[in-house]
């Protein structure tokens, strides 16, 4: 099966049709559906979409992403078809219209071939909190692809599509790359709309692609990059030509020493990191460890924050207006408990209590207003390190994928992304790429940091990794 853009254009240059790629793929995921990464495939818009693209091949007029076939997380809508964050609450919902990001997409010929599963409303690092099962890692079936986008990762590492598109609010599109061993990047917060994407966390998420190929990645970040009306948190900057990669000169690549010093981080992961560094030193890259003393306090501040701000958007999702509704309620405040109750699972019920808890009176001074102070002191030390260097280097997660069923605690649950926090609490863009590979046989991820709006020097810094 294709697993990059590069073989489908070669595929329809030798004469290959777009619907006999999709069908490649559907039979691919018929085939792999005990992974449980779709959720619903679009089996005959899909089919319909092709068609259409094909008709356009042939009279010249195709976008520059025909033949790309790209599956959806479960929490970016698509008109015309179901959403639901992989929630029970949002039963029977169709969206009313298309994510901006998905918009770009199509606009250029993208076929959309289904919707993926994901830990429910975006919260987890496993996807075992999905209302619909847990998702397995193709690599290994015993172990979690990761999360929150773990449907969009084992789809992808599977080929059961070109590319997916994930949601990142503290390490959902890099954790899960790491565990499958693709690409995930998560651009710089504001570089992609977030129109169509259901919220968790407004300050912190970011859509982003997963991809077998960093040009993959590239091209997809250039067309859907930009100002968005509907999105006033969308940045104005000019999209620049990402797809263009081209391997820099001489840089300067800062090592956080403290990611190296976390308790459980894996020995495999730290020796590949400093083999890493070796590497980058004999190429004549200067490579420095620099102190960031926070590392600590970044995932206990994540979670203050995220779910504050998940208190505050999941209160629409009320039994009323639409969606799941429970029936054995009576009366207008029955109705909000029971169907919240029952509607959502048990780890969005805890994040939106914690979330709660830290903005109610009396504890949002010591909580909420805290939790901002450290996001700016991060945010701070961030660009100071980005003052003087251009990179920042260090691992996606402390190890391999695990067990599924093998993190019961959610304490450490959480702490799976302690390296991936940073990015999404400064809004810097930061990508992970699969190369390393343990004594287990699973892969884990390379993570690169660049400065704000620095994709295109990202991309470039990540090719002379993959060449080392």
């Amino acid at each position: 099966m294709y697993k990059t853009f590069t073989e489908v254009k070669k595929a329809i240059s030798s004469g290959e049709s777009v619907v006999s790629i999709v069908e490649g793929y559907l039979q691919r995921i018929h085939e792999r559906a005990h992974l449980n990464a779709f959720l619903e495939v679009f089996e005959s818009s899909a089919k319909e979409q092709a068609k259409s693209v094909d008709e356009k091949i042939a009279n010249g007029t195709a976008g520059r992403l025909a033949g790309m076939v790209i599956g959806l997380k479960d929490n970016i809508c698509l008109k015309g078809h179901k959403v639901s964050a992989s929630s029970k609450i949002l039963e029977g919902f169709e969206s009313l219209y298309t994510a901006t990001a998905v918009q770009r997409l199509l606009a250029e010929d993208a076929v959309i071939i289904g919707r993926l599963n994901c830990d429910e409303f975006a919260m987890g690092s496993s996807n075992e909190n999905s209302a619909f099962g847990p998702v397995k890692n193709p690599l290994d079936s015993t172990k979690v692809p990761g999360g929150s986008s773990g449907g969009s990762a084992s789809a992808v590492a599977a080929g059961m599509c070109t590319a997916a598109l994930g949601s990142d609010t503290g390490g959902s599109i890099r954790q899960p790359a790491s565990f499958t061993g693709t690409y995930g990047l998560k651009p710089t917060y504001g570089r992609i709309s977030r129109y169509g994407l259901i919220a968790y966390a407004s300050s912190f998420d970011q859509i982003g692609p997963f991809t077998n190929d960093l040009s993959d990645a590239a091209l997809l970040l250039e067309i859907m990059a930009g100002a968005d009306e509907y999105d006033a948190t969308a940045s104005e900057k000019e999209v620049s030509t990402y797809s263009d990669i081209k391997q820099p000169e001489f840089k300067k690549i800062a090592v956080i020493r403290e990611s190296f010093e976390t308790e459980g981080i894996d020995p495999e992961v730290v020796n590949h990191m400093n083999d890493t560094i070796s590497k980058l030193k004999a190429k004549g890259h200067t490579v420095e460890m620099v102190s960031f003393p926070y590392l600590e306090y970044m995932v206990p501040t994540y979670y203050v924050l995220t779910t504050a701000e998940a208190s505050s958007n999941l209160s629409r999702f009320d039994g009323v207006h639409y969606g799941y509704r429970s029936s054995e309620a009576k009366g207008v405040e029955e109705t909000y408990t029971l169907s919240r109750s029952e509607g959502f699972g048990p780890e969005v019920k805890r994040r939106i209590m914690a979330g709660t808890f830290v903005l109610s009176h009396g504890y949002y001074d010591a909580y909420y207003t805290k939790g901002q102070k450290v996001r700016r002191v991060l945010k701070n030390r961030t660009n100071e390190i980005l003052n003087n260097f251009d990179f920042i280097l260090l691992p996606t997660t402390p190890s391999t994928a695990f067990g599924i069923n093998d993190v019961k605690d959610p304490i450490s649950m959480y702490l799976q992304d302690i390296f991936t926090v940073h990015a999404n609490l400064t809004g810097n863009p930061a990508i992970s790429l699969p190369l390393g590979k343990h004594s287990n046989g699973l892969p884990f991820g390379v993570q690169l940091m660049a400065d704000d709006f620095k994709e295109k020097e990202l991309f470039g810094m990540a090719l002379e990794l993959e060449n080392l």
